[in-house]
């Protein structure tokens, strides 16, 4: 049996369209990962001298609960599998929401089910990240700004911020290409990612070989170029 180049060829335009809905999927769910991280992540650490001294009373109270809320969803989710996350999302969330709203009907699609995993997935992760480059800036920095009067609110966006976002760049990269691969997952709820073209066309003609070769070939051009790019990034953050 010889490698045939002219099947990868024919296979190119499916696995390049599998390509672009793992890109979708990938960068819509980090985006809402990014966003549901932060909030986590300041959760985990609030009413802390990371972000601006204690809290008392009521606000202390309120600032417990957030860290157990936070809490909470980081361990369940880094302590269940991502495919075990999605499968749940696409066959058991409707059911749950049946049973809790007696609403009937609800389902998701197997992208929109596949997006929201990687958010919730990369969400947890992020909240970590987040929560330690925060916690790594100078407290220095955080007690002059005390000193100078400022909120609490400005003090996070105006000094603790824009460090912790620099020092938070490379391991956000990270996280972005491993939920880059972790598409590759979605293959188990019918997700026509990369994958899974690379699935259809292997049972139609039974070349293995050359299909997953385009494959993983077209994985390690995806994440390098990502790699690249945050890499660029990075050193474009450390000039500003």
């Amino acid at each position: 049996m010889t490698f045939e180049w002219s099947i990868i060829v024919e296979s190119l335009p499916s696995l390049i369209e599998g390509a672009k809905l793992s890109w979708y999927i990938a960068i819509t769910g980090i985006v809402g990962g990014l966003v549901l991280g932060t909030v986590a992540g300041l959760m985990r650490i609030a009413g802390t001298r990371a972000v601006g001294g204690r809290t008392y009373g009521f606000s202390l109270f309120l600032s417990r609960i957030s860290q157990l809320v936070a809490f909470g969803y980081i361990e369940l989710i880094r302590g269940t599998p991502i495919i075990v996350q999605a499968m749940f999302i696409y066959f058991a969330l409707p059911l749950l929401i049946e049973v809790i709203t007696g609403l009937r009907g609800v389902r998701f699609d197997a992208v929109t089910a596949a997006i929201i995993t990687i958010m919730i997935n990369a969400g947890a992760y992020m909240a970590e990240i987040v929560r330690g480059a925060v916690q790594s800036v100078n407290k220095g920095l955080v007690e002059a700004g005390m000193a100078m009067g400022i909120s609490r609110l400005q003090l996070i966006a105006s000094v603790i911020s824009p460090i912790a976002f620099r020092r938070a760049i490379p391991p956000l990269g990270n996280q972005f290409i491993i939920s880059l691969k972790d598409t590759s997952l979605f293959i188990v709820i019918g997700v026509g990612e990369l994958t899974r073209q690379g699935q259809e066309i292997m049972a139609s003609n039974f070349r293995a070989l050359e299909i997953w070769s385009a494959v993983a070939i077209c994985y390690l051009i995806m994440t390098s170029a990502l790699a690249l790019t945050l890499r660029f990034i990075e050193k474009r953050m450390r000039k500003i």
